[in-house]
């Protein structure tokens, strides 16, 4: 298959928006990606992967530990921020701040898990990268519902979200 008609097919499959930050050796990096997963729920464990041509990756890979967010529509301007190359992302400090552990975090989005790296595999130009999820920020209950963001969802090279309305079953 060739390299366009494989990324083709997958311009027709959406996925959810997420940005995965870490404390690199020279500072903060981050990216957006579309490629998050849930693997295990005992224990914790998600995967995503990381483009061997960004610029962050190997800064991401180097931290040991990161923070995966879950973004909404609400959250766009930060999707778009860090899909951006060649651009200080971490530069407008009200965006972010860190926590205790040392790794930037967006408060702004739906939810965020903080995690260990515990496994990377080389895929073609990539990295499949496996973290045990060791802490979270995420709303519950009612609280979840009245608060939640629509999610952001990236199909077809655009942005989209999904509400009720988009429910077919």
């Amino acid at each position: 298959m060739s390299a366009d008609d494989f990324k083709a097919a997958f311009r027709d499959h959406p996925a959810g928006v997420s940005i995965i930050t870490a404390q690199g050796p020279r500072g903060p990096a981050g990216l957006t990606v579309s490629s998050v997963s849930s693997v295990s729920v005992n224990p914790p464990l998600l995967v995503f992967s990381l483009s061997g041509h960004s610029s962050s990756s190997a800064a991401i890979l180097e931290s040991g530990s990161v923070v995966v967010h879950l973004l909404g529509a609400d959250q766009i301007d930060l999707a778009k921020t860090f899909a951006t190359g060649g651009i200080d992302r971490f530069e407008d400090a009200s965006t972010w701040s860190r926590l205790v552990t040392g790794e930037p975090v967006l408060p702004r989005a739906n939810a965020w898990l903080r995690g260990t790296i515990v496994n990377e595999m080389s895929a073609g130009d990539s990295t499949v990268v496996a973290v045990q999820v060791l802490q979270g920020n995420i709303s519950s209950g009612a609280d979840r519902r009245a608060q939640a963001s629509r999610p952001l969802v990236y199909h077809d090279r655009s942005w989209h979200s999904l509400s009720a309305a988009s429910t077919v079953s």
